[in-house]
Formats: structure tokens, sequence, C-alpha cells
């Protein structure tokens, strides 16, 4: 099994370089877990309390859990994914069943940002884009999936967004093998990152 992380900015094409490695490789070959589905549970919070929540740092994710799901998936057992609403910022009951595969992929934005689990991966992918490019990218999405407003979307990135991204997520940049500028859309490192996989897989 090969464990890949990638990480990098809101909006910087993540979702696209996991697909496009997912394209890349024999069918059922991936495993994904999303960073995003590990987010802590605010259930007990008051709904006005929730809304305050900064999801843009490490402290709102359950990492002992993505640790020991991941860990599990290596022993060669499935886990079942947690998964969560943004709208409500709760927990869901339902859970999605991972099965172990020779590639793991975990994705986020923070998933450079800790320790234990950046010890576990053997290939860390820093998704690069130019921070207007993810803006724009992030009011299209938050507009139609979250039921945000485009104003609303500019006010969070400018008090939280980008604080947080210049905090946490662009010092994470140091620690990662590979940076991909312009996501999936850069052909020669979406080939290299592919090679890589598939030669460590052929050794395996």
């Amino acid at each position: 099994m090969i464990i890949i992380g990638i990480a990098g900015g809101t909006g910087s094409g993540k979702t696209t370089v996991v697909r496009k490695i997912i394209e890349e490789l024999p069918g059922g070959e991936v495993a994904v877990l999303p960073q995003d589905s590990y987010y802590k549970d605010l259930s007990h919070l008051p709904m006005e309390e929730r809304s305050k929540i900064n999801f843009d740092e490490p402290a709102a994710i359950e990492w002992p859990l993505l640790v020991k799901q991941l860990r599990q998936l290596k022993e060669g057992k499935a886990v079942e994914v947690p998964t969560y609403s943004y709208l409500t910022c709760t927990r869901q009951p339902e859970t999605v069943r991972v099965e172990p595969r020779d590639v793991v992929i975990v994705e986020g934005i923070l998933v450079l940002c800790d320790d234990e689990l950046r010890n576990m991966l053997d290939v860390k992918v820093f998704v690069d884009a130019d921070a207007d490019d993810r803006l724009i990218r992030l009011i299209a999405r938050d507009c139609v999936e979250r039921g945000r407003t485009p104003q609303m979307v500019l006010d969070r990135y400018e008090s939280v967004l980008k604080p947080m991204h210049l905090q946490y997520i662009e010092p994470s940049k140091r620690y990662a093998d590979l940076i991909v500028p312009q996501g999936g859309k850069n052909t020669v490192a979406m080939r290299l990152l592919t090679d890589y996989i598939e030669s460590r897989l052929g050794k395996a």
C-alpha cells in the first residue's frame, strides 16, 4: 500500500488532482479519505455558536480518528468513514465504508499540518494556485453547494480563509515532496506523480 497526502489551499484544485490519479490507475485501486469527513461534531453547540467555528485551522479536525482509520486500512481492515454536513456543522449518522486499496489518498487543506498523519504519508503533494484563482473557484462552489452569497464568501475569505491559509496551509508546503502548480492541469507534474505511484506499486 502507498499512502499519498494531497494538500493545498481551498479552491487550489486538489479534487481535480485526486480525480486524475484515479483515472490514470486501474479501476478499484484507489481509496480516498477526505479530511473534510473528519471535522469535529458540533451538535452539542447552539447553531449560532457553530456558525462562528473556524474550519480552516487544525483544531477543527479529529486527527486521532483519521490516523486510526488510516492505520486500520494499512492493516488490511475496512473502515467506516464519517460524513459531515456543512449546513448544520454536525457529523451525520451515515458513514461511508472504505476498503483497503493499493493506493490510499488523504486529501484536504490541512493534511500536511499534522505531524502524526504526515509521518504516515509515503508521498506528500501540495497543490498550488494563485490566490485570485482560488477565490474565484471558492465563490462559485460556496454559492452553489453551501447556499452562501458572493458577499458572504468574500467576507469569510478576508476574515478567516486568507489568514488561516497564511498561518497554516502555505507554511505546510515545505513538507511537500512534490508541488503541483495549476493543479490537475499541470500534465507534467501529474505524469511524474502517476509514474512514481505505478513504479512503487510495481515494486510492492
